[in-house]
């Protein structure tokens, strides 16, 4: 993982204009290296779908660059480039229901970005494509011939993964893919994600509320709260050795399959009013190898600590 696929600098994200202005992402940055599934964690409303859908141009940027293989996909960009990036960077939306069209057949919803790519393709070409895609995914060919209300809430996500696998990308953007489904078919999911990644090298940003699914999936996890990262490390060290209040807060309400524990647990509540940034600001610093975080002076010497008593 040393080949960084995507980089997002300081990234603004905002919403209205004056008085009604909403700062919805605020001066976030992190890199994504190929191969890797990249988490993205924080409450409703933390801003990490908002990162997702501008790295994808659906929200333009107010500020700050996102780089995608060396070049700049935010603010304006050439037609050519906006072509590589529409196939190449694809999504997998939250709501199999809501994100698929109810009055079209799934194979024309599979097929449909192949239209705005450029490439001519025949009739025949797209039809293989869309058969390979939903093989892929473990639905049937025949399948392409039925509407979306004919299928289950889990093979309506499959076929949302489908729709972005046949751009043949190399980085997929997944908004909550399994939120939305049943706890039996979540785990065919997250599967089926993890066995594909496998078999065509791709790079995920995996973005979700739910740390017990992130843990399983993702390498490395980025804590969002309020549009700012808090914390960003690999999997195991952020869960073994969380630093941040707010990552604490959110580790500490991860159900577990034990219920004496459960009985016994008291969730930890996050409060801003822990940390006085009145007249020491805080900084995003490398505490240690791989493992940033969010704090000013006296909190980053507090985190230094715990990591060298590790």
């Amino acid at each position: 993982m040393s080949d960084v696929i995507l980089s997002v600098r300081d990234l603004h994200v905002s919403f209205g204009e004056r008085r009604k202005k909403f700062e919805a992402v605020r001066g976030v940055s992190f890199d994504i290296y190929a191969g890797e599934t990249f988490g993205l964690v924080g409450e409703s409303g933390s801003g990490k779908t908002t990162i997702g859908r501008s790295i994808i141009r659906v929200y333009p940027t107010s500020a700050g660059e996102i780089i995608y293989k060396g070049q700049k996909i935010n603010g304006k960009i050439s037609k050519e480039l906006d072509h590589r990036v529409t196939r190449e960077v694809q999504m997998i939306f939250q709501d199999p229901m809501a994100s698929l069209n109810e009055r079209a057949k799934v194979d024309y919803i599979v097929s449909e970005g192949l239209y705005n790519t450029g490439e001519k393709l025949t009739r025949e070409q797209r039809t293989q494509m869309v058969e390979e895609a939903l093989m892929d995914v473990g639905l049937l060919p025949e399948f392409a011939s039925r509407f979306p209300h004919e299928f289950s809430g889990g093979q309506r996500q499959r076929i949302g993964i489908a729709r972005a696998l046949i751009m043949r990308p190399d980085f997929i953007i997944a908004d909550e893919p399994i939120s939305a489904l049943d706890v039996s078919i979540r785990a065919q999911v997250l599967n089926l994600m993890s066995q594909l990644q496998k078999k065509r090298g791709l790079t995920y940003l995996f973005i979700s509320h739910d740390l017990s699914v992130m843990r399983f999936i993702c390498d490395r996890i980025a804590v969002i709260h309020k549009g700012v990262l808090v914390e960003l490390a690999d999997t195991e060290t952020l869960f073994h050795r969380p630093l941040h209040p707010y990552t604490r807060a959110l580790l500490s309400a991860v159900p577990m399959p034990n219920p004496a524990y459960e009985k016994s647990k008291v969730p930890l509540v996050y409060d801003e009013s822990v940390h006085d940034y009145s007249t020491d600001l805080p900084r995003w610093v490398e505490i240690e190898p791989g493992h940033f975080v969010l704090g000013n002076v006296r909190e980053l010497t507090e985190y230094e600590n715990i990591c060298k008593e590790a």
